[in-house]
């Protein structure tokens, strides 16, 4: 258990990617079986543990000090592990630090009734650092910057092989991986990828740069369709097996029945997961309706309705088309979708262009209709294999344009992980008329990303010093006509939305700029934004 704290400590406060990387892949070289393997799979977000509660680490904690003092602690520090860590009593002569792979065992087989105690006793035997991970592993939220793309990395650096490979056997594995560690150490052979219903590495886009891009390429290379604004998907359907995958390969199957008793073909669709009203797209905020649920009830298949605009082909029946060009991926996929007897699935029509000109007037002006709920333009090569990851040249994405507006800085909330000391989630406003004609400013999103690390103390002051009221972990700070800190928000899309006091939602709203200079009455009103919604 020490090995694996020191492991979430450590990635905990590092920003590099590439020191991350080195960081499990060391890892992994020096930990045993099975603790390498359960630690991987609490990296990736494939361990939980069903009767093991945030309420029974309450609980425990509860018994062992005066419970007021606690809230007190928990609301200042903002996390429920890290606060626990940090005041739970030391007991004196304590059991033996508990191994990872003991933690693990114990906690698969006991009931509900079991995990207190067994906490506790953890607990005891543990310092800070191992009651934090100990913690973090129980309640899933590790919060540590490491996706699951990375550990499959890190894996691929420990073997000397191509991440693509390990995500072709992904699937197959099951956890401690003690067949995979095998294989990447030599001492086995590869495990089988030959698993109804997996998951195909994802082929992905390059950013493309206008200046120096279309001068180098030629327009009649690419094809060019929308980059439709909803989620890119998997929709496998293979010897009996139907699955929905994300992107990253998390199966989301569950969330989406209607989609899953659609899927009445033998073959593996990529394409963009939207809800579709009679075919016509709805807002993403419709789709987040069924994101993120682990059940979805009839009510909310019916009012929120899921479909699959397919962009490729990567499975025909047991032809896999990866190494064909796209040209002909494009024709067989043309003729797959006409033979499904579904509404569920449609075509993501390619759109004609001859000059990158007219290409760029169509990202800029898109006609009425589906393309207004697009995020701008994919261009694809037409001799393009299906290459897993993300090659420079084949596929690009264009974006259309950020939306920009000027917002006062409302709320602040204490951040996560490496963040939980800083105010880092800031809630952000706009002027409206009330109903005496006074200007005064609603809430119209939150952000947390966009800042560098020098920003974000500047910001952390800022909340400290200007705090005016406190509602347990959020500080509501000083914001008026006179006095307040303009920040310049930007994000990709607006809708209008019940939920909101303001009548509106933003999509990835982020923190483009701290403009200091700029005085709060001159932020942007309601109207600004209500216009944008056309």
């Amino acid at each position: 258990m020490r090995a694996f704290a020191r492991l979430l400590d450590s990635l905990s406060f590092t920003a590099s990617r590439n020191a991350k990387l080195r960081l499990v892949r060391d890892f992994l070289a020096e930990q045993p079986d099975p603790d390498r393997g359960w630690a991987l799979a609490a990296l990736t977000g494939d361990l939980s543990f069903s009767a093991a509660k945030p309420a029974a680490i309450r609980k425990a904690v509860e018994a062992r000090m005066d419970p007021v003092l606690f809230g007190w602690s928990y609301d200042y520090v903002g996390d429920l592990a890290e606060t626990v860590a940090l005041v739970w009593p030391a007991q004196p002569g304590a059991n033996r630090e508990p191994e990872l792979s003991e933690v693990v065992d114990a906690l698969r087989t006991a009931s509900r009734a079991e995990v207190q105690p067994l906490i506790e006793r953890w607990l005891d035997a543990l310092d800070a650092d191992g009651r934090w991970a100990l913690l973090k592993l129980l309640t899933g939220g590790l919060r540590v910057g490491f996706s699951s793309r990375l550990a499959k990395q890190a894996c691929a650096d420990l073997g000397g092989v191509e991440t693509r490979e390990i995500e072709e056997v992904w699937h197959a594995l099951a956890a401690p991986y003690e067949d995979l560690f095998a294989w990447l150490e030599g001492r086995s052979e590869r495990p089988s990828a030959d698993h109804p219903g997996r998951f195909r590495p994802v082929m992905l886009a390059q950013p493309i740069d206008e200046a120096v891009d279309f001068a180098k390429l030629n327009a009649g290379d690419y094809a060019a369709e929308w980059k439709w604004d909803g989620i890119r998907v998997q929709a496998v359907s293979e010897r009996g097996v139907r699955r929905l995958y994300t992107r990253t390969g998390d199966d989301i199957s569950h969330a989406f029945p209607d989609v899953i008793e659609a899927m009445a073909y033998e073959g593996a669709v990529d394409g963009e997961l939207l809800v579709l009203h009679d075919g016509a797209l709805a807002s993403f905020g419709d789709l987040q309706q069924r994101l993120n649920r682990k059940t979805v009830d009839a009510k909310l298949l019916k009012a929120y309705p899921a479909g699959v605009r397919a962009y490729d082909l990567l499975l025909d029946g047991e032809a896999d088309l990866r190494d064909l060009p796209f040209a002909e991926r494009r024709k067989r996929l043309e003729t797959f979708i006409s033979r499904l007897d579904s509404a569920r699935f449609d075509l993501s029509p390619l759109q004609p262009f001859e000059t990158w000109g007219q290409l760029s007037d169509l990202r800029a002006d898109p006609p009425p209709g589906d393309p207004a709920l697009s995020e701008g333009l994919m261009l694809k090569r037409w001799d393009s294999l299906y290459e897993a990851g993300r090659p420079k040249g084949p596929w690009f994405k264009w974006k259309r344009d950020p939306h920009l507006i000027d917002a006062v800085l409302m709320y602040a909330q204490r951040g996560h992980g490496k963040r939980s000391s800083f105010y880092s989630d800031y809630t952000f406003g706009v002027w409206r008329e009330d109903a005496n004609g006074d200007r005064i400013l609603t809430p119209v999103g939150k952000a947390y990303f966009g800042f560098t690390d020098e920003e974000l103390k500047q910001l952390d002051k800022y909340v400290r010093d200007n705090t005016v009221e406190r509602f347990g972990p959020v500080r509501s700070v000083r914001a008026g006509l006179d006095f307040g800190l303009v920040l310049e928000v930007a994000f990709e899309g607006l809708q209008r939305s019940t939920r909101h006091k303001s009548g509106v939602a933003m999509r990835f709203p982020r923190i483009s700029r701290i403009r200091w200079d700029k005085p709060a009455r001159e932020a942007d009103d309601l109207a600004t934004l209500e216009r944008m919604l056309g």
